[in-house]
């Protein structure tokens, strides 16, 4: 029995059953490549579901977390530290705006955050909030209310707020949604677990323009498209529209667990002492991590990169003629292969065998979200292995398992 083999055991022995069994037990990584148990090696082209936004072991990260964790790891609310408030400092600086920052773990707490937020700016005037169809906020209870995808929301129901979900890109669903009843509009700039869609041109800007003139919250969920994902620091940046409220977290640590709620202008002061907290969030360890991650972006200039590699990408399998390619949409270093078929879980499958770590996100979706350190040699090598890897797909029988 492998090493793999033996841990994917224990692990189903141990863990609960909420993420299966995981078929890859990674034991370390270098840049853009990891290595299982057994001693093979994938090009990482999940880059941790967007989190590894410097790849894996990247010395400018490495550095400053073993710097940090020596002086000090935490030290809780109670107290405040230097890295912290110069990390809120920076991050209003990228969004170009004035506000105030808190600090959290992950996605889901940046948005339950921003929840709670535009509840208590609501007052009881304002009774419901509107959302995307197959959106994804998070998994606690009440990101999962925001939450549009179905497959998420089918075993918690009812939940503890009135959502009201519309088609994403639809401005004439959003107009009629969106009140005087309206607390806020909860939206990804660019739908990431939808399978990686943009906006219509222009929907962004509608967006905020109904939200001016019905008084809602604007809230963008940059948790997977913040952070130079797209090739801004932000995806909404691309339209030049400003939220109201902005939620960030994956790609801000590089691997360590850090988010943020950014309320700008007014909405920075809603938040009285008391209202909200997290124990972890805003340790010293995750900002040290997080101002490594920023330092490198803009010293590397990896917001080029993720336009220029990623432009590369998209171009490269959109010129693969394949019967079950359909397509290719995305932005930046974050890219949807689209099927003809729902084999989302074999192309997967295939890949894993030859190397590359990818993700079916959808039946008929395969995304990609690399470091974004991704050189133009490996994009390229995948790109020149797709064909031989859809053309595996098609020979697989039986119905797949929708991711």
């Amino acid at each position: 029995m492998g090493d793999s083999r033996a841990l994917r055991d224990r692990f189903q022995n141990a863990l609960m059953g909420n993420y299966g069994v995981p078929p890859v037990a990674v034991v370390e990584g270098k840049g853009c490549v990891v290595t299982d148990a057994d001693g093979r090696t994938y090009l990482d082209l999940i880059g941790g579901l967007a989190v590894s936004t410097l790849g894996h072991a990247h010395p400018a990260l490495v550095r400053a977390v073993s710097e940090q964790v020596a002086r000090l790891a935490h030290i809780s609310n109670l107290s405040l530290h230097e890295p912290e408030v110069r990390l809120a400092e920076r991050l209003l600086t990228l969004v170009g705006a004035e506000g105030r920052v808190f600090f959290a773990n992950s996605g889901a707490e940046a948005n339950e955050a921003a929840f709670k937020l535009v509840r208590k700016h609501a007052g009881a005037d304002r009774s419901y909030v509107v959302a995307a169809q197959d959106s994804f906020h998070g998994r606690t209870m009440g990101a999962l209310t925001l939450t549009g995808a179905p497959r998420a929301r089918k075993s918690f129901e009812p939940f503890c707020a009135e959502v009201r979900h519309v088609a994403y890109g639809s401005v004439e669903e959003l107009r009629s949604a969106v009140t005087a009843g309206c607390a806020a509009v909860f939206l990804e700039p660019v739908q990431g677990e939808a399978g990686v869609i943009p906006p219509p041109a222009g929907y962004l800007r509608a967006v905020r323009e109904i939200c001016d003139a019905t008084g809602a919250v604007l809230v963008f969920d940059e948790v997977q498209s913040g952070i130079g994902r797209t090739g801004r620091w932000f995806a909404h940046q691309h339209e030049e529209v400003l939220p109201d409220v902005l939620t960030l977290a994956k790609g801000l640590g590089g691997g360590l667990p850090i988010s943020a709620c950014i309320g700008l202008g007014r909405y920075g002061a809603v938040f009285e002492q008391g209202d909200h907290g997290s124990t972890f969030g805003g340790n010293p360890v995750s900002c040290a991590a997080a101002h490594a991650v920023l330092d490198t972006i803009d010293g590397d200039d990896l917001l080029g990169n993720a336009t220029k590699t990623g432009a590369l990408l998209a171009t490269g399998l959109a010129a693969i003629s394949h019967e079950l390619l359909a397509g290719v949409r995305g932005i930046g270093l974050w890219q949807a292969i689209r099927l003809t078929e729902p084999r989302a879980r074999s192309v997967e499958a295939h890949a894993r065998e030859a190397g590359f770590l990818v993700n079916a996100v959808q039946p008929d979706v395969v995304r990609v979200s690399p470091p974004l350190i991704l050189g133009s040699d490996e994009a390229q090598s995948f790109v020149e292995s797709l064909p031989a890897l859809l053309t595996a797909a098609q020979t697989v029988l039986g119905d797949e398992v929708t991711p």
